[in-house]
């Protein structure tokens, strides 16, 4: 079972910044997807920002220029540094992970999430 650790989040004030981290461990051969995902209260989970193996990324429009998601595939670390938080942002935070386990094993793994409160 792949166990996926987010930490980083916190309470800050608007347009300042915060790094999350996410841990993924558990015989992971490699790392193919991975992806943020947010849910505010009262609201749909919705993406945030996604990265593939060979670094593409995509972005939600309301948090392009301000977000960037990175990874560190030795580690299997997947970043999210979020500048120019906005009380908007305000939310769960969820790191998603998919891709190989040892003898070919998919997994698809998601983290417990972690909060973000960003006051006016």
């Amino acid at each position: 079972q792949v166990q996926l650790v987010e930490s980083g989040g916190g309470s800050v004030q608007a347009g300042g910044s915060l790094k999350l981290s996410c841990a993924a461990s558990g015989f992971i051969r490699k790392i193919d997807f991975a992806g943020w995902y947010r849910q505010a209260p009262g609201k749909q989970r919705e993406t945030v920002a996604t990265i593939t193996r060979d670094a593409t990324t995509t972005y939600a429009d309301s948090v392009k220029g301000r977000f960037t998601i990175s990874r560190v595939m030795d580690n299997n670390i997947v970043y999210l540094q979020m500048n120019s938080l906005k009380p908007e942002d305000t939310a769960v935070y969820y790191c998603n992970a998919r891709g190989l386990r040892t003898f070919g094993i998919q997994f698809n793994s998601w983290g417990q999430g972690t909060q973000v409160i960003v006051s006016s």
